[in-house]
């Protein structure tokens, strides 16, 4: 399931936090990336631990936990931290796919990496290129999208960064959790929630009860733990 999810941030949220991140420390992004992915990757990225990131992830992530639509999409158990990286002109990563566990760092945790996500902080008429491509069963995605909003797609999927060719990019990326592991139960949730969700502005108080009884079954059967 690939999902836009808008309003992740308000653009008073990224006006406020944006100089923050281009003031931090910036380092390789090869310095997170398994031994595959660093023969492709080609960006910065902002030292983890760096007070702004961690700020600014603490930001992102509570506003993650009151977005319903990300909420009944991710159904999250965990949010890895998130990290912040920047392309510029020249710069690119190319086709690879997530690890498919993640230790964060300073910790002894580490997270099952069922989806991904893109947050991006850059207006998109300030640089060309650097579009965020997703091959799926359905095809080949690109996404560009304005500051604030986020894409949310497996962790499985292959992907890449198209090159820069003018200006920079700068995005949040990081990973999640689920409830639900398999992508397939989990979009099939979705799907029944928002369907609970319309009817529910056209019937009687109590009509979709039977149907969020089936939900409620369904998300029992598929969690973990």
């Amino acid at each position: 399931m690939l999902l836009r999810i808008p309003n992740v941030l308000s653009d008073e949220q990224v006006t406020r936090i944006f100089p923050t991140l281009l003031a931090a420390e910036w380092i390789d992004g090869k310095a997170t990336a398994g031994r595959q992915s660093a023969q492709v990757k080609r960006n910065m990225q902002i030292r983890e631990g760096d007070p702004a990131a961690r700020a600014a992830g603490q930001e992102i992530v509570a506003s993650l936990e009151r977005n319903a639509l990300f909420v009944s999409a991710a159904l999250p158990a965990r949010i890895f931290p998130p990290l912040f990286n920047r392309y510029t002109e020249g710069e690119a990563f190319g086709n690879h796919v997530d690890n498919a566990i993640r230790r964060i760092t300073g910790t002894p945790q580490s997270i099952r990496t069922d989806l991904s996500a893109t947050l991006f902080l850059t207006p998109p008429d300030e640089y060309d290129g650097g579009e965020l491509v997703i091959e799926d069963t359905y095809g080949v995605h690109q996404v560009k999208l304005p500051p604030g909003e986020m894409i949310l797609y497996p962790a499985s999927s292959l992907h890449h960064v198209l090159p820069i060719t003018r200006g920079a990019r700068i995005s949040s990326f990081f990973w999640i959790q689920s409830m639900v592991r398999d992508d397939g139960a989990r979009a099939l949730l979705f799907d029944l929630d928002l369907a609970i969700q319309r009817l529910e502005s056209s019937l009687q108080p109590g009509e979709t009860l039977p149907l969020t009884n089936v939900y409620h079954n369904l998300l029992r059967r598929w969690a973990d733990g």
